[in-house]
């Protein structure tokens, strides 16, 4: 056994170990945390994969972006845990058909929708030519074959992101707001008022020299 092959078994150990935690945990932070765990094992497969930017992506977008806001969001939310136990069992066999159902799916795509047999001697081949990029091959991808199909989801996740702003807006009467309208309909009348004034003005005349406390007046004198 070499040493991609131990840290593979290794990877995907821990991962699934992560997995089970995740769905078997009482505290939902607690749940979160092993969700993360298991998402940083799948991009050390994606390093073993040579899929170098499916693994930082994995990293930099769900391990630090989305994953912390789960957690914020776990930690923020009032959740009644005895609650949400009540209803286990009486769902489990539900779930439990439609994860037998998920991971027939998942075992068919893996065996019959994969060329296993001519994918090392590919990869091999561009390796030594030393010209391919993954990234590069991921872009043409996506945004050639597949770009109808990406249209469509970033546009349901718009509507989505629309949707939830809308539905969580609360409008405050507290503070200012400002009518886009009334700013496009504005005169110059109404915001500048302009005043002739004279360019020079004469100066004012000297104030009189208050009289001195010693002399009379001559009405004091009379």
């Amino acid at each position: 056994m070499d040493v991609t092959t131990a840290f593979f078994y290794l990877f995907s150990a821990v991962m699934l170990f992560a997995a089970f935690q995740v769905i078997t945990a009482r505290n939902p932070v607690h749940a979160v945390l092993f969700l993360m765990l298991a998402f940083s094992q799948a991009a050390g497969l994606w390093l073993l994969l040579q899929a170098e930017f499916l693994a930082v992506i994995l990293v930099l977008v769900y391990l630090g972006a989305v994953m912390v806001l789960f957690l914020f969001v776990v930690m923020m939310l009032d959740i009644h845990i005895e609650r949400i136990r009540r209803g286990f069992w009486r769902n489990f066999p539900l779930a439990l058909a439609v994860g037998a159902v998920i991971a027939i799916e998942m075992g068919i795509v893996v065996v019959g929708g994969f060329d296993l047999t001519h994918a090392p001697a590919m990869a091999d081949a561009l390796n030594q030519s030393g010209q391919y990029s993954n990234t590069r091959a991921l872009g043409v991808l996506l945004y050639g074959h597949y770009l109808f199909p990406v249209e469509v989801a970033v546009t349901i996740l718009l509507v989505a992101m629309i949707a939830a702003i809308a539905l969580t807006y609360r409008e405050r009467h507290d503070n200012k707001a400002i009518d886009p309208g009334l700013q496009v309909r504005v005169q110059p009348k109404d915001r500048v008022q302009i005043l002739k004034m004279a360019s020079t003005q004469a100066a004012p005349p000297p104030a009189p020299a208050p009289a001195a406390s010693g002399t009379k007046t001559p009405e004091a004198k009379s």
